[in-house]
């Protein structure tokens, strides 16, 4: 049924109205509830090797489609696509975990910690920098770039204050985010074995996350 959703994103993109939306809305629920189940196995396969996301439900994860049109430029009253975010706490946790996103040409999965508060983000900065070599070895392994090949998001143009200057991997303290992702096709969710998939490149993000959340944990005085 990945498929299903896949062309009714397709649908959606070239009609985002409302008169359409609520036409199709039955079709919409149908979907919907099929992707709130697959995000369920997710979890439930995730939490295999990260205990963080035991126990938690699919519905505190997936993202409304429905657009906050208040402020934007943009008034499409629809997202064009599927998402969740999987982590201890569901979707508005601060916690690094992992995404799930089905968009027709912009499908990916990816994970980290996304816009960070700047509280946070002076920690996440300050552990990285005094376990640099530790960070290193999970970001530089082999297999880790093979699928993740870069931090992704938005970098400073200067260094953070508080730390050399001349440092040698400034570029990722430059950071404002601590994320990484890879692209697939939309044929990758029309796959039998898309999940088995998804949950091998969700095992290669594992201590990318498991780096953060120990600081996000010392951040909330859990550790």
């Amino acid at each position: 049924m990945n498929e299903q959703i896949i062309s009714f994103l397709k649908d959606l993109q070239e009609n985002n109205n409302r008169d359409w939306f609520q036409k199709n809305k039955e079709r919409f629920d149908t979907l919907r509830h099929f992707f709130l189940e697959e995000v369920q196995l997710l979890i439930n396969r995730i939490a295999s090797f990260d205990p963080k996301v035991a126990g938690v439900e699919a519905k505190d994860c997936i993202f409304r489609i429905y657009r906050d049109i208040r402020f934007s430029p943009n008034k499409l009253p629809y997202k064009n696509h599927f998402a969740a975010y999987i982590s201890a706490g569901g979707k508005n946790s601060e916690y690094a975990g992992y995404y799930l996103h089905m968009e027709p040409g912009n499908s990916l999965l990816s994970g980290g910690i996304w816009c960070p508060p700047s509280p946070l983000l002076k920690k996440l900065r300050r552990d990285i920098y005094d376990n640099m070599d530790e960070f290193l070895e999970i970001i530089e392994k082999q297999e880790f770039k093979a699928v993740y090949p870069e931090l992704d998001g938005e970098q400073l143009k200067r260094m953070p204050v508080g730390f050399p200057a001349d440092y040698p991997y400034d570029y990722i303290l430059k950071h404002k985010d601590f994320c990484v992702y890879t692209s697939k096709p939309d044929s990758f969710f029309a796959q039998p074995d898309w999940m088995e998939q998804a949950v091998e490149d969700f095992k290669k993000l594992f201590p990318f996350n498991r780096f953060l959340n120990y600081s996000v944990d010392e951040f909330n005085g859990r550790v």
